[in-house]
Parts: C-alpha cells; sequence; structure tokens
C-alpha cells in the first residue's frame, strides 16, 4: 500500500551519510518534531537525478527554510558513501543525505520502482514529500520516468 497525506512515515533504519562516515538514523527519531523536506530519487549521479533534482533543492533551500522547513532530505536506495560523495560533488550542506540501501523505506512506503532494464534494480521511485513531526502533509508522486510534481519549485509553490 501506498503511503498517503496524513499518515505517519514507517520507522526504518537508515544510515545518514556524514563527514565522519556512515551513521545509522531511525526515521521515528530523525522525523520527529521538525518539518522535513524529503525527496527521493532513483539513484545517484543518475541524469536526471544530478541535473535537476538534486539541484533544484540545493538552489531554493533559503527559500524552503524561509516557509517553516527545518531541514531538507534526499534518499536513494544506494550506499551511504555513495550519497556522500554525490553530496560533494552535486549538493550541499543545506541537504541531508539519508541512505536506504536495502530499499526498506522504500517498500515501507509503497514507492518502489523496477530498475532491472537498465541494470539498476529495485529502487526507491522519484517523489517529495512534507513531513511534519513524522506525519506526511504533502506527497508528489511521479508518474513512470517523469520529473513534474516532485521539484523543489513545485513544493515550494505549495507550501
Amino acid at each position: 500500500m501506498t503511503i498517503k497525506v496524513g499518515d505517519k512515515i514507517p520507522d526504518v533504519t537508515l544510515v545518514k551519510a556524514t563527514s565522519e562516515g556512515p551513521e545509522k538514523v531511525q526515521s521515528s527519531e530523525y522525523f520527529s518534531g521538525k518539518k522535513v523536506a524529503l525527496f527521493s530519487v532513483p539513484g545517484a549521479f543518475t541524469p536526471t537525478c544530478s541535473a535537476k533534482h538534486l539541484p533544484g533543492f540545493v538552489a531554493k533551500a533559503d527559500e524552503l527554510k524561509a516557509k517553516g522547513i527545518d531541514e531538507i532530505a534526499c534518499t536513494a536506495v544506494n550506499d551511504p558513501f555513495v550519497l556522500q560523495a554525490w553530496n560533494e560533488r552535486d549538493g550541499s550542506t543545506a541537504v541531508t543525505m539519508l541512505a536506504d540501501g536495502n530499499g526498506d523505506m522504500a517498500k515501507a512506503l509503497g514507492l518502489t520502482m523496477d530498475g532491472s532494464g537498465f541494470g539498476l534494480g529495485q529502487r526507491g521511485s522519484r517523489w517529495s514529500a512534507v513531513v511534519d513531526d513524522g506525519t506526511v502533509v504533502q506527497l508528489n508522486v511521479e508518474e513512470g520516468g517523469s520529473f513534474e510534481v516532485s521539484s523543489a519549485e513545485n513544493m515550494l509553490n505549495q507550501i
């Protein structure tokens, strides 16, 4: 079943990519008591993710925070080392990378995709959400391979 507005983010273990190395994070603790702009990409360093999705949230970080967002986070079914390298190359300190290496969060949310045709295996799909104290208050899920509703720009227009 796919998560929807009003649902709580499921409690799973993610791995936060930090300059000191990987750090396990429980989603229930991470999302507690703050408003997070969360977005998911099929994979670090992939074309749309690197050219549009991550750069959009980096460029709009100050505007999102001015509208009440406490933290911006990106999740992907990648390992934390890949997400850290991607953030160092294309991101910024304004975006927290949360690795979902085993796809536990993507599965629990019901937001997976099959990238086997491209050699990617099972991945998280492309989407964005505003999560307020662990509850989804806004959700934008892309259809197919599109990039239309999950952008930082669209999120800003909805807040």
